[in-house]
């Protein structure tokens, strides 16, 4: 994810890193390019400017302006869940490391394998969320019934390691039974963060929305000269070009941001978010 200040203009209006440009352009070029066709045709063949009693995109554009609406609000709202979902999972760690540390401190051994295993999820979740591989087997001994479950779902292996930890613990008398249903229970919370995840992750916006937006997005731009040749003349195609260009973007904004857990530029910071829960986990550790 990109960091900027939104209160310095000329690092974000002349921005190319991180925006929709190269994306769009030469779609814009393309709906340009048919256009130039209809004004050729129009100039050079029969007439075909609309008149103004009859122009319909005024009348489209804004059913054209709510469908691209809908699209950037369901993406964002799927960005920011993203993003909430990820600062329960900071919260949810901090809280089982901090626990772990006070009610196992006198078990070094259980201790450091939970602060570990609280260590590993973050990565092994932005693994499973990437379609990536996850390189941490060592983690689990080959007598743990978790190691096979890690090379197919590695943070419910984590979840279910860390509740037979736990209940062992809870087992040896290490913690009381308040202690044992309150850690399960942040163990539960992770599953929880983790599926809901998996769920924005698999789940695009659905494929016949996508279709009919982008089949009116294309057919809009490209009769727009029969609406404004008739004022504007060869001009009209600059203007096709420049509405084109705004329409695409937003759209293409949609898209970038409907899955928040990829590698874009406009995509979450999993990595950070992982490090910064590897520092607090080790911190807790340090101290102890």
């Amino acid at each position: 994810m990109i960091k900027y200040d939104p209160h310095i203009w000329r690092s974000t209006f002349f921005a190319l890193r991180g925006t929709m440009v190269q994306a769009i352009v030469l779609r814009s070029v393309f709906v340009t390019v048919l256009a130039t066709v209809v004004t050729m045709v129009h100039f050079f063949v029969v007439p075909l400017s609309i008149a103004t009693t009859m122009n319909v995109h005024g009348i489209v554009s804004t059913a054209l302006g709510l469908l691209l609406v809908f699209r950037t609000n369901a993406s964002y709202d799927r960005w920011w869940e993203g993003r909430k979902l990820w600062g329960a999972i900071v919260n949810t760690c901090r809280n089982l490391a901090r626990s772990a540390v006070v009610h196992l401190h006198d078990t070094p051994e259980r201790l450091d394998k939970v602060m570990r295993l609280v260590r590993a999820f973050p990565p092994a979740a932005t693994h499973l969320l990437r379609n990536k591989q996850w390189s941490e087997p060592a983690l689990f001994s080959a007598a743990d019934s978790t190691r096979h479950l890690a090379r197919t779902h590695p943070p419910l292996a984590i979840c279910t390691a860390l509740s037979e930890e736990l209940k062992e613990a809870h087992r040896a008398r290490q913690v009381s039974d308040i202690v044992f249903t309150a850690l399960d229970a942040d163990c539960h919370q992770l599953v929880d963060c983790i599926g809901a995840c998996e769920r924005i992750h698999k789940t695009p916006v659905p494929f016949a929305y996508v279709v009919h937006l982008r089949r009116a997005l294309v057919i809009y731009c490209a009769t727009l000269p029969l609406a404004l040749i008739g004022t504007f003349g060869w001009w009209n195609l600059l203007i096709v070009y420049l509405v084109s260009y705004i329409l695409f973007g937003i759209e293409e904004i949609g898209v970038e941001i409907e899955d928040p857990f990829g590698d874009d530029e406009n995509d979450l910071p999993l990595e950070q978010i992982s490090e910064t829960i590897d520092r607090n986990v080790r911190a807790f550790g340090e101290k102890h």
